[in-house]
């Protein structure tokens, strides 16, 4: 399928891209429709009279009249220039091939149509190729070139959309601009401090690229549906999670440090390589969860609140959980091998069934605590009080 753009004869401005199909009847219907005239004649650029639908070429700039004449467009086809030949631009040193008419048609208000609508109005300096030299970043650029092309706005992953929207203003695209506007104001979270929806951290998600960072920190998820997602490695740095659903989430990575984890859900989450240093977990559940990482990473729990909490089933081995309080929590068939207590408080903690083995439980505080059905025996010298 061929597309045109259509001007009134004698304007170049207010155009209309059209499809061209069936025959020429058919176009200057169309045209008709699209600029409110009664189409008699269709033109090219040079003034010749198009009477062969088969004549006309993809992208071609035309000229509709009421009557069979043509008038020039005193402001660009002079000299004989149509807006349909073919340019380079040097942008930042990176090539681009288009059409004057891409530059002109969609935006004909814009700093490009103006550089370009007329030859050499503005001066416009050449290298040595003769592409026309652009001093601005070929990447934000060429999300704009192509939103010239076809009317729609496609960045690519890892184009900071900021950068898009700068480029969009310095060239007065005012339609692009207003779009990239919305869609970073919709891919921010909320400026107030109400909790974060599960609906608005997915539409955060999906607007950063996995290679840039998420940071959450200090933001607010009191009671969020976060279960199931993928959240490896995101900054939860002192961020309001009490009551959440995390259940099953992958928070492989992720800083929870000074986090307030308070009777949350997180049953069956990845919790490998974590770090929860400060956090506050009182009454929450982590039944089931693993802390083990293959490759090594040990989960970090140093300081936290954990009182009462239920990690039932958990695989924790090497975890450190130094100085951290887990009184009256619920550690029952846990694997604990090679972890770190020293210092922790475990008074009255549910330990049976868990396996202790090379655990360091020096200092830690074990009054009342329940040690039935142990995997392996618990040395004298794993405990001092």
């Amino acid at each position: 399928m061929r597309r045109v753009t259509l001007f009134v004869n004698g304007s170049a401005t207010n155009g209309k891209v059209v499809a061209v199909y069936g025959t020429l009847e058919d176009l200057l219907a169309a045209a008709s429709t699209k600029l409110g005239i009664r189409a008699s004649s269709v033109s090219n650029g040079n003034g010749g009279l198009i009477d062969d639908i088969t004549l006309i070429r993809d992208d071609d700039v035309l000229y509709v009249s009421e009557e069979d004449s043509y008038e020039a467009d005193s402001r660009g086809h002079e000299d004989g220039q149509t807006h349909t030949d073919w340019l380079t631009l040097n942008v930042g040193g990176r090539c681009f091939t288009t059409t004057r008419s891409t530059l002109v048609s969609k935006e004909p208000e814009s700093m490009l149509a103006h550089m370009f609508r007329e030859k050499d109005v503005w001066g416009n300096k050449q290298d040595s190729q003769g592409a026309y030299l652009i001093d601005r970043s070929p990447d934000y650029f060429e999300p704009i070139l192509n939103y010239l092309r076809h009317g729609q706005l496609i960045v690519n992953d890892g184009i900071n959309m900021l950068g898009v929207l700068e480029e969009a203003r310095f060239f007065g695209i005012e339609q692009l601009a207003e779009q990239l506007e919305n869609l970073i104001k919709a891919s921010q979270p909320p400026d107030d401090h109400s909790p974060l929806t599960r609906k608005e951290f997915i539409r955060f998600l999906l607007a950063t690229t996995t290679k840039s960072e998420l940071r959450c920190q200090g933001l607010n998820f009191t009671c969020a549906d976060l279960s199931r997602l993928d959240l490896r490695y995101i900054n939860f740095k002192m961020a309001n999670l009490r009551g959440a659903n995390l259940t099953h989430a992958n928070l492989s990575g992720a800083n929870l440090e000074r986090a307030d984890l308070s009777m949350a859900c997180l049953d069956g989450a990845n919790l490998q390589g974590v770090k929860m240093l400060c956090t506050n977990a009182e009454g929450a559940s982590l039944r089931g969860c693993n802390f083990e990482d293959p490759a090594g990473i040990k989960a970090n729990l140093e300081g936290a609140n954990l009182k009462g909490v239920d990690m039932e089933g958990s695989q924790m081995t090497g975890i450190n959980l130094r100085v951290a309080t887990l009184k009256n929590a619920k550690l029952k068939n846990c694997n604990l091998r090679g972890a770190t207590l020293a210092g922790t408080d475990l008074e009255n903690c549910d330990l049976s069934g868990c396996d202790l083995q090379e655990a360091n439980l020096r200092g830690s505080n074990v009054k009342g605590a329940i040690f039935e059905e142990m995997l392996t025996p618990l040395h004298m010298s794993q405990s001092v009080r």
